[in-house]
């Protein structure tokens, strides 16, 4: 009788752990919301990947460019939209931090990333990707004019480069933002309007955004614009190879890349204040510093990983130029100092 009853209770316990297990493999997946700015993108089987393996479903919140996402984080802090803000770069990463906006986390994947890439020494941003804004040049102009390349900043003053570049205004571009930067960089805060007064001298085109300068002005993707030069990115001729309309075998365009010429942006994930998912959000940042989500973006995003064990494709090598000197300031100088170097630039160039 007692054997019996002992069978029975140990039918009954397989019984209970089946059926939990059954359960566990069919419950529910998890929401986890990721806030980005509208050019985040992602490999839908890399996506895919990340979901199945822990039983969630990722719903991405674009909401708009790279200040606008950060404001509505913000605004939002005391009840969060979503649980993880992907994004934000080093020239508003100050305002990110002094609002309070994300948790710490220390990711064990930190170790594998270089320290040139870690500015927020809280662990509360985590460094994901990097790029380069530069000036893009028109390859088949410059051979076809027998002009030589601008060597530095100074030289876009000359003479002989009188109105062939167009620059986004940095009041309502972000790659405009950044090319001031890198000025602001070269020059510093006392001399650089002197400089681009020397530049709008010297015939300078301003428009309000990328979309604009690159599609419409610069003559090398318009075949019609008047500028053969535009505040673009170093990955930019990799991305006219990749989405040529007919198969190219070389880039129409290539990248000014001497010292302080570009501005390099690095971009951070963190998880936000107040998310009821914290576990998650964590594996997800873990996740897009892993060499899976690294190896995706450069494709995906056109920039660059931060993690130096994702292997960069063979296009983006061949095509994407890396400054060995981008022009860099510190995101707390940024934070102190954006808006009166926005306020006396839009003075002096546009009035």
């Amino acid at each position: 009788m007692k054997n019996k009853i002992i069978a029975i209770v140990l039918i009954l316990t397989l019984a209970s752990l089946a059926l939990s297990a059954c359960q566990s493999k069919n419950a529910e997946p998890e929401t986890l919301t990721v806030m980005t700015h509208d050019s985040f993108a992602a490999s839908e089987d890399v996506i895919a990947a990340f979901e199945k393996e822990n039983n969630v479903k990722l719903v991405f919140v674009k909401s708009g460019d790279a200040g606008a996402a950060l404001n509505k984080a913000i605004l939002t802090k005391s009840n969060p939209q979503a649980d993880v803000f992907y994004g934000v770069d080093n020239t508003f990463l100050s305002r990110a931090l002094s609002e309070g906006i994300f948790e710490t986390y220390d990711s064990p994947l930190l170790a594998q990333i270089p320290d040139e890439f870690k500015v927020d020494s809280t662990d509360s941003a985590l460094p994901v990707d990097y790029g380069d804004v530069c000036i893009n040049y028109d390859k088949a102009y410059f051979s076809a004019h027998n002009l030589a390349l601008p060597q530095s900043l100074a030289d876009l003053t000359q003479p002989e480069y009188k109105g062939m570049l167009v620059v986004e205004n940095p009041s309502t571009s972000s790659t405009g933002l950044a090319f001031l930067l890198a000025t602001i960089a070269q020059y510093g805060p006392e001399q650089y309007l002197d400089y681009w007064k020397q530049l709008k001298e010297n015939g300078l085109v301003v428009v309000d955004g990328w979309e604009t300068a690159y599609y419409t002005n610069f003559s090398a993707s318009s075949g019609k614009g008047a500028q053969p030069m535009v505040v673009s990115y170093a990955s930019s001729p990799a991305v006219e190879v990749v989405y040529a309309s007919t198969p190219v075998t070389d880039a129409p365009t290539a990248s000014l890349v001497s010292t302080n010429m570009c501005f390099r942006q690095i971009e951070f994930v963190g998880i936000l204040k107040g998310t009821k998912h914290e576990q998650l959000a964590q594996k997800f940042v873990d996740f897009m510093l892993s060499q899976q989500f690294q190896e995706d973006m450069p494709l995906q995003m056109f920039v660059y990983p931060v993690n130096p064990a994702a292997k960069l494709p063979d296009v983006f090598v061949k095509y994407s130029q890396t400054p060995e000197q981008p022009a860099l300031l510190n995101p707390e100088e940024i934070a102190q100092n954006r808006d009166q170097w926005l306020n006396d630039w839009n003075e002096a160039i546009l009035h």
